[in-house]
């Protein structure tokens, strides 16, 4: 799968996630690229690089709090403090008062088995397709509004455009 950063060998992912937990790297994210598997299966120079993954980066995070090789305080920090404080993101990245509440309820006990019939990116497929993750997405808030509840998406609802502090 070609991806960047490239990761081919296990000493690129314990490398990835020694940087992770020494502060090298700020923060934890997904472009979220959800191209066709067509162009994905071009040979290497000609198909586009990532992989969709906002629908689960968390689940496979908190993998990692599981094993217990990130603490979920450290996993908090990178996913959601370290965007808005890198970004200078205005009232996004923490729950304080006057702040927009973007939030994910999840369940650490239920396991979720990745597969076709519960991928939810347009492009139809994910490189974690046949993975079980320990923990699933239950809930999934945006400006304080349901719009994920266990499979059902409320599309009535629609994020705001991001303000940043430019000064």
């Amino acid at each position: 799968m070609k991806v960047n950063p490239a990761i081919k060998s296990e000493r690129d992912r314990l490398s990835l996630l020694k940087g992770l937990l020494s502060n090298k790297i700020d923060i934890i994210a997904t472009d979220h690229a959800p191209h066709l598997a067509e162009e994905k299966n071009n040979n290497y120079f000609k198909a586009p690089s990532g992989t969709p993954l906002v629908q689960h980066s968390l689940p496979a995070m908190l993998e990692l709090v599981k094993q217990e090789k990130l603490t979920i305080e450290k996993m908090v920090e990178k996913m959601c403090h370290g965007p808005a404080i890198c970004y200078n993101i205005e009232r996004r990245g923490f729950l304080r008062p006057g702040y927009f509440a973007d939030m994910v309820l999840i369940n650490p006990e239920k396991e979720m088995l990745v597969d076709k019939g519960n991928i939810l990116y347009k492009c139809g497929w994910s490189v974690f397709e046949g993975t079980t993750f320990s923990s699933s997405v239950e809930k999934t808030f945006v400006n304080g509004h349901l719009v994920y509840d266990r499979g059902t998406i409320d599309e009535s609802q629609k994020g705001l455009r991001l303000t940043f502090d430019r000064n």
